[in-house]
């Protein structure tokens, strides 16, 4: 049901936008130059293997911290604290002259990165919840403008400048998002799980609602695929194309500039297909698509037919982590930054078998090989599409706790309001 849309509101939505823009941006910068972090420092795809794996322990780390801050002070102070993390860390890894400093740089660049993936999936769940609507496809739509800027300047940067490529790409990091954390610090929503005293009359008691582990677990294995196959094509989609296929050095970056625009495509038209048709047969169909446009990627002959499968697969994979987010926030509402927060984990489990699975089965035989693995993920998509229905589960568990006698002694729970000081 829509609900009034104050200018408040709206302010917290597009400061929300900025922020999974400058976080696509950023990711994308460091995935796309890829090529380039191992041309400088002259290491192998074993080793940029390693540094993935170490971003990856820092995000799920970085994921909790977020938890924390969201409980203490609100998802708007962890996502700004988290933007403001990611343009340091970068402009470390920028400035790194070894590939022993790169390592440690990009672990810190991790820990910011999971403070961010959760804080902007809890302020995309909770303005979507203000809003009465669907609305979090639009907010990754924001993450993949930002992505495709990075690519292409990535793109522009290959070959055509004396200047050190990975300096020229990640500095722009810091000021990108320094600008964007402070823009969520004051316009971002007032929203948090734990109450607050000093808003009396935006407090009510509700029944203590235990976070549904096994909701968020099955939710969280569609997460896994998903980020399985969409790491897999953002980490090592341009070194496919480059590498296995042998194209011109700008055809990688260009390859995943078209998996991103077809990503933002789906983004667009996202939250107007859950409205007309539900959340469930959207991702069906997007599972399916995606299914199709990767194995494309693994038979293609030439780059070419790769860059179309990479497009394909970006039209299907684009709805499933924000609709996966979506139905995790319906699962227990008075508890939402909660369970965004544990799911989020998952992400980086999907990441770690994406990222290093895939990279390192193409480092030691092909990458063609490689890219059979999220080809195979993307139906588990399709066979758990039924459980994105999280208002329907929700329902179900406050059916079977109403057979159950009710606690007295519930806790009070804080609801959002948008923008303002603390």
């Amino acid at each position: 049901m829509n609900r009034e849309v104050t200018p408040a509101l709206t302010r917290s939505r597009v400061a929300g936008s900025v922020a999974f823009g400058a976080q696509g941006y950023v990711l994308v910068t460091i995935l796309a130059s890829l090529p380039d972090v191992k041309d400088r420092y002259r290491i192998d795809d074993d080793k940029i293997t390693a540094a993935v794996l170490g971003v990856l322990v820092a995000a799920a780390l970085g994921t909790a911290v977020a938890d924390y801050l969201a409980r203490r002070w609100g998802s708007r102070v962890a996502l700004a604290a988290g933007l403001a993390a990611i343009g340091l860390t970068v402009t470390l890894v920028a400035l790194a002259p070894t590939y022993a400093l790169a390592v440690p740089a990009f672990a810190l660049y991790g820990l910011g990165l999971g403070m961010v993936d959760a804080g902007t999936n809890m302020q995309a769940v909770a303005v979507q919840r203000a809003y009465g609507r669907p609305l979090i496809a639009s907010f990754y739509a924001s993450w993949s403008v930002g992505a495709i800027v990075a690519t292409l300047v990535c793109s522009a940067t290959v070959g055509r400048w004396a200047v050190d490529p990975v300096m020229l790409v990640f500095l722009p990091g810091l000021p990108v998002g320094l600008a964007a954390a402070a823009l969520v610090r004051r316009l971002g929503l007032r929203v948090h799980d734990a109450p607050d005293p000093a808003d009396a009359d935006h407090v009510r008691l509700v029944a203590a609602t235990p976070v549904p582990w096994r909701a968020i677990t099955v939710l969280g294995v569609a997460l896994v695929a998903f980020y399985v196959a969409d790491n897999a094509a953002q980490t090592w989609g341009s070194l496919y194309v480059r590498d296995t296929l042998g194209a011109a050095g700008w055809l990688g970056p260009f390859a995943l500039g078209v998996y991103l625009a077809t990503t933002l495509a789906s983004r667009l038209l996202g939250d107007g297909a859950v409205h007309r048709w539900g959340r469930v047969p959207v991702v069906r169909v997007a599972s399916l698509v995606a299914a199709v446009g990767l194995l494309l990627v693994v038979v293609a002959p030439g780059a070419l037919v790769a860059v179309v499968g990479f497009g394909v697969a970006g039209a299907g994979l684009g709805l499933v982590a924000p609709l996966a987010f979506a139905a995790a926030g319906e699962l227990a509402p008075d508890h939402a930054d909660a369970v965004v927060a544990r799911l989020n984990v998952f992400n980086y489990v999907g990441t770690l078998f994406g990222a290093v699975l895939v990279g390192a089965i193409g480092s030691t035989s092909t990458f063609r090989y490689a890219f059979l693995v999220p080809v195979g993920v993307v139906l588990v998509i399709l066979l758990l599409s039924g459980r994105f229905d999280g208002a329907a589960h929700a329902e179900a568990r406050r059916a079977a706790a109403r057979t159950v006698e009710p606690t007295h002694d519930a806790p009070p729970v804080h609801h959002g309001r948008p923008g303002g000081a603390t």
